[in-house]
């Protein structure tokens, strides 16, 4: 079972929404649209499931062109953001509706029903209105309803987007395990990057309409191609500035000359942009080696157990997430240190060309 998009397109007026686009999806995988918010993310599910025609290219469902054929012929489904049910049915009913629409005799109706609603931990409430449960119950039986077609393709278009953060993570920890067991192709669209990491899988990152890169997503998060790739698959954004490389040595604007660190050794002496992650900036080194940058705070958000800080670093706005709670005065100067372990290095046209092995202390 492959879902296989072969130079797909989608132009609305003026406007690119998608630029042509080689996707190629296997069976019982989790796929994460990330992207920020018209990206492309919606735009790319919707040639997925048949509900746009591409202007150029094709769609393969195992091998056979569907290109043209319609949503209602393909076993595909379908949740929203906004998760939509039926008030006046009852849960049961509510999951049983494609079913029925599909002319299931009684009793398969009721076994899958059953068997779907086990899965999403809804037996108890088969007899309830929607109305009647909690917003993440509501989105389980949303879920359900898609699940109970036996679709080989299931779209989440930002399908916890909507609910408050206990029931987010709540549902974040079961979807894996329903996906586990369904064996489907699930495509899920995330605008969070946390939320790529925590359900695992593979991740194609979008920027413009373009999917700038696509592998498991490990891989893609520790190792982005391109500039691009990096600031999408980081939240806060990775802060970035142009170093120079001369011999053994490296330099950032004005600031002394450093010596180069290992990662770098085989550069070419030029121009190039450095990026690295907002958790790579410390208040304090933590290695001898570490480089200290002077910069000047703007802002500081606390969020409990994490501050924010926001910096005016080399005419760059830097972000720096910080462990703790630091009372901090905007307008102060303040000396940031960064491991130069953690630094990716970009050529001047966005391609990675140097970055530190991946360890679970970066």
């Amino acid at each position: 079972m492959t879902l296989l998009l072969q130079g797909v397109s989608k132009t609305v007026g003026a406007s690119v929404h998608i630029h042509p686009t080689d996707l190629e999806l296997q069976r019982g995988t989790m796929n994460v649209l990330l992207g920020p918010t018209q990206s492309g993310k919606t735009s790319l599910m919707r040639l997925m499931a048949g509900l746009d025609v591409p202007d150029t290219g094709r769609v393969f469902w195992n091998g056979t062109d569907v290109t043209g054929q319609r949503v209602q012929d393909r076993k595909v489904a379908m949740v929203y953001q906004q998760f939509i049910n039926y008030p006046s049915m009852s849960v049961y009913d509510n999951i049983a509706s494609p079913l029925k629409l599909m002319g299931k005799s009684r009793a398969e109706i009721d076994a899958a029903v059953r068997e779907t609603a086990d899965l999403m931990q809804l037996t108890p409430m088969l007899a309830r209105k929607p109305l009647e449960l909690s917003g993440g119950q509501q989105q389980r039986c949303a879920l359900a309803r898609a699940l109970v077609k036996n679709a080989g393709l299931v779209l989440l278009d930002e399908p916890l987007a909507n609910l408050d953060y206990k029931l987010r993570e709540e549902l974040r920890a079961e979807i894996p395990r329903i996906f586990e067991k369904s064996g489907a192709i699930f495509v899920y669209a995330t605008t969070e990057p946390e939320e790529a990491l925590l359900l695992g899988g593979n991740t194609a990152t979008l920027w413009q309409g373009r999917v700038t890169q696509f592998g498991p997503t490990p891989s893609v998060y520790r190792t982005p191609i391109n500039a691009t790739t990096a600031r999408v698959f980081s939240d806060p954004p990775m802060n970035f500035l142009p170093i120079t490389k001369q011999g053994d040595r490296m330099s950032f604007g004005a600031d002394p000359a450093v010596a180069l660190p290992a990662t770098m050794q085989g550069l070419a002496d030029g121009t190039y942009t450095a990026g690295f992650r907002p958790n790579h900036l410390a208040l304090h080194a933590k290695a001898a080696h570490a480089l200290c940058f002077q910069a000047r705070l703007a802002v500081t958000e606390i969020t409990g157990s994490e501050t924010f800080i926001h910096l005016d670093c080399h005419g760059a706005r830097w972000v720096g997430l910080i462990h703790g709670i630091h009372d901090l005065d905007p307008g102060a100067d303040l000396n940031v240190y960064l491991d130069p372990a953690h630094i990716y290095v970009f050529s001047l046209d966005g391609a990675l060309v140097a970055s530190a092995p991946y360890s679970e202390a970066a």
